[in-house]
């Protein structure tokens, strides 16, 4: 139904729904989806004649107006699905194809969601917290939520739980066709390649049971049904194809992985604005994509903050970091080990009069320039404003005493700028050099950023291979690329961002069980827990529509140009008239004030560190009779019109303020400090103690306190055979609200006793409780597999069999058969393991129950002083 350009076109659906009922058609022409075979659950079989009172499911209402978010209701394609009650109209930005409608009425909503209700889960081998999340969408869907969030931590198993997601989906018909988003190319492949390797139902992968289009195939044929691809991409083709873009129903699910990731909101459009300026300026890409299509949109992130919230709405299902390594999903890591040198304790000066050499970052060439004022850069400043390679040979000095780049744990290290990563890669050579000669293989080391050469192929390589095994990485290797084996975090540059910190974090969370992976460690030497412990990661982004300076300021000194059309009214002759609107005047005014603040303050700012800056603003002071820094007041109380007239007196604002910008630019230009440097510290901190066995005081005293008022505490003290694994994850998150943490307590415990004792939570909870003596878990193992091998004649299969058994009991406290059924999942689980020992397994996990934790009140261990 077509309306008028200046009606409200969602208030005239309901209209449209009532012509769509008793809809009168000549019986001998059947509609389309008769033809296809459909039912005619829509024909009343009332007959007019030679007529049939036919009801249409499909209502459309449009005024020609082009969708516009902010004038939602007066424009767009609005659409509604009629069949169900609870169906709400939509504002599209075009109309279905005829396809794409027989697939609405050949598609069941309520068959779907039936069959997902007795659908099975075993075949997906998900984990229980992946299909309490995949339920949670399914229960969200069928209660007509169609933006949908969930929050699960890195590491966690997104990916997997997204090929659970897509093929109930698929195989219960619920949806056509589904697009898998991504904002990085490395994050497409990497999903194709685990729906390309992992097995499904009777073995079959994703890809051979669904017809999935790779990254570069953009144009969805009618066979795809999953269709990989990046945001820009998806750009390019809705925006950027003039010929040939998709329809608004090509996509009838949009499912976004890391969903954070750059993602901001719209700029709301004030009335003024909404007459003289183009949506677009306002618009996120990203969030024009998710709109154009008529789609569920599900999105995925490990860290939700508001700007993700407001797009998908409040998680339906959250599995946080520290409840995933409560349930050993994932690991902890040891508290960080930080440096501090003499540079980093005191900082860089340069002194008045000075002659210092500057890099000029557009050029590579390097200037001499001499200081009118002091200088002084702190360690949040180092490898950024000024470089420092002492600093950074001092580092990686250490780094090679720590980190063994022939082994099998990988590290990654995160630097300021490629020209960065570039000295690291070398002073780090020359490092391992020195302390392994000739054994040093300088392939272990390698770059990878965005100006790698082969990054892809070397991304690969440093998953997949021996080498390499540290890579020094800026900002591409910071979110979604998984390398389990990954045990060292080396931060060479502070980050302001604490869901990118945590996202660089999760680079390491994930468990490894190959190399015997328990915790992971944190390198700290810029101090970057303490620059991040006030950060907020909950505020939203700021917003910044990409209207110019130039264009406010020909908005302020044209104000007819700004008339809303609230404000237009009919002259006698049937003419047009139009009256400048104050409101939008103000917000011109208060933009442009904005605007010009933030560069004159940010010069003024850095004009010590910048003469012809700070001779620029001098020069402008004198030219505008105001000070610079105060510019924007100014303009603020001249008013619009006032303030209109200052600027075209002062014809060249415009051009001097891209003069001071272009000064600021420049004033990136890193200093070169050959300050000495040397290392004066190296610690791990314990969060409010500052000793080690100052923790391990206030632990104990923490469970003797607890122990009376926590059942679970007091199971772990006098039955620990009984624990079950809620009971474990209820006291390892008690423990973690109060501080302490098994990765924590080990590493006090080392540098408290000078032992490397690999004991597990239950270990140090008796032996604060009890007494017991503190044995590293795997001695424990291994005396029960002792008691175990003198139980029964074992075959040499069943010998083998048995150690693979202890081999997995590394991250295991709970032995029971859900232990077997996961970690020999693809050996057959219990029912194979059953078979192999002779009907043995219960009497072994019952042996390795009762022997694991057998008291021994030993007096020998040396306590923490």
């Amino acid at each position: 139904m077509n309306k008028r350009e200046n009606e409200n076109v969602a208030g005239k659906i309901g209209q449209a729904e009532r012509y769509s009922h008793h809809f009168r058609i000549d019986a001998q022409h059947k509609p389309a989806w008769q033809l296809a075979g459909l039912s005619t659950a829509w024909i009343d079989g009332a007959h007019a004649g030679d007529k049939v009172l036919f009801h249409i499911p499909f209502v459309y209402s449009s005024n020609g107006r082009p969708y516009f978010k902010q004038l939602l209701e007066q424009s767009g394609i609005w659409f509604r699905d009629v069949r169900h009650p609870a169906n709400l109209a939509n504002a599209l930005m075009g109309f279905h194809a005829p396809d794409q409608l027989l697939d609405l009425l050949k598609r069941s909503r309520e068959d779907a969601e039936a069959q997902l209700k007795v659908e099975g889960f075993a075949y997906l081998q998900v984990r229980d917290y992946q299909q309490r999340a995949i339920e949670c969408v399914e229960a969200a869907l069928a209660n007509n939520q169609r933006n949908i969030l969930l929050a699960m931590a890195t590491g966690t198993g997104k990916t997997r739980t997204i090929i659970g997601l897509i093929y109930r989906f698929l195989k219960a018909e619920r949806f056509r066709r589904i697009l898998f988003l991504v904002d990085r190319t490395a994050l497409g492949e990497q999903a194709l390649d685990v729906f390309n390797e992992a097995p499904l139902e009777q073995g079959l992968t994703l890809s051979k049971a669904y017809n999935i289009a790779d990254l570069g195939d953009m144009a969805a044929e009618a066979e795809t049904r999953v269709q990989v691809a990046t945001v820009q991409a998806m750009v390019r083709r809705i925006f950027d194809d003039a010929d040939s873009p998709p329809l608004v129903g090509e996509y009838d699910c949009i499912i976004v992985d890391e969903a954070h990731r750059g993602y901001t909101l719209d700029q709301e459009m004030t009335e003024g604005e909404q007459a003289v300026r183009d949506q677009a300026q306002y618009l996120s890409r990203y969030r024009q994509v998710l709109e154009y299509f008529d789609a569920v949109k599900i999105g995925l992130t490990a860290t939700p903050a508001k700007h993700t919230s407001d797009i998908f709405g409040k998680p339906v299902y959250t599995y946080s970091y520290r409840e995933a390594v409560a349930d050993d999903w994932l690991i902890d890591h040891e508290p960080p080990i930080r440096y501090e040198t003499q540079l980093s304790k005191h900082g860089i000066t340069f002194n008045k009069g000075e002659a210092v050499s500057v890099v000029d970052t557009r050029t590579g060439a390097i200037d001499v320039a001499e200081l009118s004022d002091e200088v002084s850069f702190e360690v949040e400043s180092f490898n950024r404003r000024v470089i420092t390679e002492d600093f950074n040979r001092v580092i990686c000095e250490e780094l090679a005493k720590e980190i063994d780049p022939l082994g099998d744990e990988k590290t990654m290290i995160f630097c300021a700028t490629d020209a960065h990563a570039d000295m690291v890669k070398r002073l780090l050579d020359t490092a391992f050099k020195d302390f392994y000669g000739d054994e040093y293989n300088e392939a272990a080391v390698k770059k990878i950023t965005g100006k790698t050469d082969k990054v892809s192929q070397m991304i690969k390589q440093y998953k997949n291979e021996r080498y390499p095994s540290i890579a020094i990485t800026v900002d591409l290797l910071t979110t979604g690329i998984d390398v389990p084996k990954i045990c060292h975090l080396v931060f060479m540059r502070r980050v302001r961002s604490r869901i990118l910190y945590e996202q660089m974090i999760g680079r390491a969370t994930r468990r490894c069980d190959e190399i015997g992976k328990t915790e992971f460690k944190i390198y700290d030497p810029v101090d970057i827990y303490a620059a991040l412990e006030d950060v907020n990661t909950m505020k939203p982004l700021v917003k910044n529509p990409d209207i110019t300076l130039a264009q406010l300021l020909e908005e302020l000194d044209n104000p007819v140009s700004y008339t809303t059309p609230a404000e237009q009214q009919p002259s006698s002759d049937g003419a047009v008239l139009s009256t400048p609107s104050k409101t939008h005047a103000d917000d011109v005014l208060a933009a442009v004030s904005q605007k010009v603040m933030r560069v004159l303050r940010k010069a003024e700012k850095k004009s010590d560190k910048n003469p012809a800056l700070k001779e620029k603003l001098t020069e402008l002071e004198q030219q505008w009779g105001i000070e610079p820094a105060k510019m924007h007041a100014h303009l603020r109380k001249l008013g619009p019109k006032a303030a209109a007239d200052f600027i075209n007196q002062n014809t060249r604002l415009l051009e001097q303020l891209g003069e001071v910008n272009e000064l600021i630019g420049t004033d990136y230009r890193p200093f070169i400090a050959h300050h000495k440097d040397e290392l004066v510290l190296r610690e791990q901190t314990y969060g409010k103690y500052d000793k080690p066995a100052d923790y391990l005081e206030s632990f104990a005293d923490f469970i003797n306190r607890s122990l009376n008022q926590s059942a679970a505490l007091s199971l772990v003290v006098n039955r620990p055979r009984d624990l079950t694994r809620a009971q474990l994850k209820e006291i390892r998150l008690l423990l973690d609200a109060n501080g302490f943490t098994e990765s924590t307590l080990k590493t006090a415990w080392r540098n408290a006793t000078n032992q490397e004792i690999a004991a597990s939570i239950i270990g140090y909870i008796r032996r604060v409780a009890i007494g017991e003596a503190l044995l590293p878990f795997e001695q424990r193992v291994a005396n029960a597999m002792q008691k175990i091998y003198t139980l029964h004649n074992w075959t040499t299969i069943q010998r083998k069999w048995l150690d693979r058994i202890a081999k997995q009991l590394t991250h295991e406290i709970v032995i029971d058969r859900d232990f077997v059924n996961h970690a020999f999942a693809k050996d057959g689980g219990v029912k194979q393991l059953e078979k192999i020992l002779g009907n043995q397994l219960p009497t072994v996990l019952d042996t390795l129950a009762d022997e694991l934790w057998r008291t021994s009140l030993q007096a020998s261990q040396p306590q923490a002083a």
